[in-house]
């Protein structure tokens, strides 16, 4: 595993946390720093498609839930369409939901899978500008559900050993918008979700999903060359040689690092079918792509090539601009520069970002300005400061929203006009010991009897 020693002595890329603001404190409500306004866009319930019932949390149902905002999120990415004659600024924000905690979803904490396979999986919500807000639209065009229920297909040299038609996008734990204008999603580890929602065969989970956010009807689909394993998140580029470029962090306490690349050109039409697989070596502050003869099992290939695992890694984000990939998680945050400023180089350059006393970072993106932005996440455990969206640049280091108690912070992403940072707190109140009935907080209603909800959040400027 790659060691604090070996990451301190990486060359560092921004200033020491000694010029960093505090955190906020530890609310039942939340907290939005100075210059920032907040609004609520989307709630744990909301209806996604025209056809979702109003939300009863005790009493829903899977058919329902599977029309309606998960209840856990965090945000995978948003893509941006060409601007319609209108020129009105649009996206397609796309939501992961990872997980449904029984305690706290279901009145009594009694599991009820089939409503929680409902619940899980992911939303994509069109985001528009209207009035000089961004809002989502109610009932879009673009909204969709992603659940346990919907078919997929497989692609690749694996599919046949999948069965070719698959049922269910499940334990999606991030994701990201390609260059070619897909969205990617991310499986993470199925076997809580197959044992839970009693799936039988596991072949057709734990795979990255790909899917053409634009057209409902799509088809998800999902990409066995890039290898099936646990997955933590991913980032999308375009080579030089115009070949899709995709890296993988492999979620666990020792994740590899991996990187595809397409056989194809980077377009639509199925680049990620077919290509080769690498995993990240690190050596001397160097990173070299080692190619896996085998991607049939990408993490036992890796090892056997002697990659090099990362301490829990969690978040991963291209820097278009600054044309770097950015890997957050155990080791706080890292920076790899290609090799003449090249996606598909064989090499990179590794920096580090002084991140100490940010907390236990989960999620990582990039906003228009080049700046870092950063979420905190410990899962439900309440320590001194609540979990922070940070915001990292040349300049320093600065929160600038804060989660209400027992929440985390499920990313972050920017509006296409730079105005706005969407972002997530996931889980607010599934403090340890909290149930339906006694939530650590109500946030964001504070309303007797009705639980707390996670939430997707705008932050505009000014």
């Amino acid at each position: 595993m790659i060691s604090r020693r070996a990451l301190l002595a990486a060359p560092a890329l921004l200033p020491a946390m000694a010029e960093a603001q505090p955190a906020f404190p530890v609310l039942q409500d939340d907290s939005v720093a100075p210059g920032f306004r907040r609004g609520v866009l989307m709630r744990w319930g909301d209806r996604v498609t025209f056809d979702a019932p109003p939300w009863n949390p005790r009493s829903v149902d899977a058919e329902g839930a599977s029309a309606q905002f998960g209840w856990d999120a965090r945000i995978a990415g948003i893509v941006i369409p060409p601007l319609a004659a209108d020129r009105v600024p649009r996206g397609v924000l796309a939501i992961a939901h990872p997980t449904v905690e029984p305690a706290m979803a279901f009145p009594g904490g009694v599991d009820r899978p089939e409503v929680a396979g409902a619940m899980q999986g992911a939303s994509l919500l069109n985001v528009e500008l209207q009035a000089g807000r961004w809002i989502v639209i109610d009932g879009g065009f673009q909204s969709r559900r992603l659940t346990a229920a919907n078919l997929c297909r497989a692609s690749g040299p694996l599919a046949t050993a999948t069965g070719g038609a698959l049922r269910g996008v499940i334990a999606v734990t991030g994701g990201c918008a390609t260059p070619w204008g897909s969205l990617l999603l991310t499986e993470g580890d199925p076997t809580p979700w197959i044992r839970r929602l009693d799936l039988g065969r596991a072949e057709g989970h734990g795979w990255l999903v790909e899917l053409d956010p634009l057209d409902p009807q799509s088809i998800p689909v999902k990409h066995t060359a890039v290898g099936r394993f646990p997955k933590a998140d991913a980032a999308a580029a375009a080579a030089r040689s115009g070949q899709a470029v995709v890296f993988v962090a492999e979620r666990g306490p020792a994740g590899y690092l991996f990187r595809f690349l397409s056989s194809g050109p980077a377009a639509a039409g199925g680049p990620l079918e077919a290509g080769s697989l690498g995993v990240a070596q690190v050596q001397g502050g160097r990173l070299s792509w080692v190619p896996l003869a085998d991607a049939s099992n990408p993490p036992e290939s890796a090892r056997a090539a002697g990659g090099t695992p990362f301490d829990t890694p969690s978040g991963l984000a291209w820097d278009t601009a600054g044309n770097r990939l950015v890997l957050c998680g155990g080791l706080g945050a890292i920076s790899f520069s290609p090799d003449g400023g090249d996606p598909g180089a064989a090499t990179m350059s590794l920096r580090r970002h002084d991140t100490s006393g940010l907390g236990a970072l989960r999620t990582v993106s990039v906003d228009a300005q080049g700046g870092l932005m950063l979420g905190t996440d410990t899962d439900g455990v309440v320590g001194p400061a609540a979990q922070t969206l940070w915001r990292m640049d040349e300049a320093g280091t600065r929160p600038i929203y804060g989660a209400p108690r027992a929440a985390g912070i499920g990313g972050a992403a920017a509006s296409p006009d730079g105005r706005v940072i969407f972002t997530v707190a996931r889980r607010p109140g599934a403090e340890r010991g909290a149930s339906f009935d006694r939530p650590a907080t109500r946030w964001p209603e504070f309303e007797p009897g009705v639980p707390p909800r996670s939430a997707l959040l705008s932050l505009a400027r000014g």
